[in-house]
């Protein structure tokens, strides 16, 4: 936006899918890739950028969101401050809803951490 000065970008992203085998036995977890929407807002004046995520396979049995904020440390303004935040609800796989979901969420924090 050349008013704002606001550079903003909405994308499709495809990764692997990292669901273990052994859950891959059930027939909708057997993809090989997982997509993803993506939106991201970069200020470049404010030195931060907004990214907000959303899973777009399963979305008839899950919904995976996630909101992750880039910005100048107040601290250090070398430093950058990383702040994530997400939701993860599976529901019409059975027993099996519980598990995913703790997979997911350990996944995305591990992620994270990185």
């Amino acid at each position: 936006d050349v008013s704002t000065g606001i550079i903003y970008r909405k994308r499709i992203a495809v990764c692997q899918n990292v669901v273990p085998e052994i859950l891959r036995k059930v027939s909708i977890l057997k993809v090989p890739n997982i997509q993803l929407e993506e939106e991201s807002w970069l200020n470049p004046q404010e030195r931060n950028m907004a990214i907000r995520s959303h899973c777009l396979t399963w979305t008839q049995y899950a919904s995976m969101k996630e909101e992750s904020v880039f910005r100048e440390s107040m601290e250090n303004p070398n430093w950058t401050e990383f702040i994530q935040r997400g939701r993860i609800s599976i529901t019409g796989a059975g027993f099996l809803n519980c598990i995913l979901e703790t997979f997911a969420s350990t996944f995305l924090r591990q992620g994270a951490q990185k």
